[in-house]
């Protein structure tokens, strides 16, 4: 079953939070080195949970896109949810960057 537009813009956002992820991780892993701090650690844990929760889902979007498909509400749902994690993980993108 093809995927609908609301599931291909909620996966397309899970990509975009790996891709954003991935350098985010980069930052706090050479931040920790150098700091040491609790803080940074958990940043680091939190990035790594993020990116293996995002990846798995654009998994799962492409392998088992008919657990989706069915329901309308379930999809817009799904979009919401991966917009408001990427727009918390771009914040956090910037304010690391700053």
């Amino acid at each position: 079953m093809a995927m609908g537009p609301l599931i291909k813009a909620a996966s397309a956002l899970a990509a975009l939070n790996v891709l954003i992820l991935l350098p985010l991780i980069g930052i706090w892993i050479r931040n920790y080195s150098t700091f040491r701090t609790n803080l940074v650690g958990g940043l680091v844990v939190f990035a790594v949970a993020m990116l293996a929760e995002n990846a798995v889902a654009v998994y799962f979007f492409f392998s088992m896109s008919s657990l989706y498909a069915g329901d309308p509400h379930v999809q817009q749902a799904v979009l919401v949810l991966r917009s408001l994690q990427f727009v918390a993980i771009a914040v956090l993108s910037y304010v690391t960057v700053q």
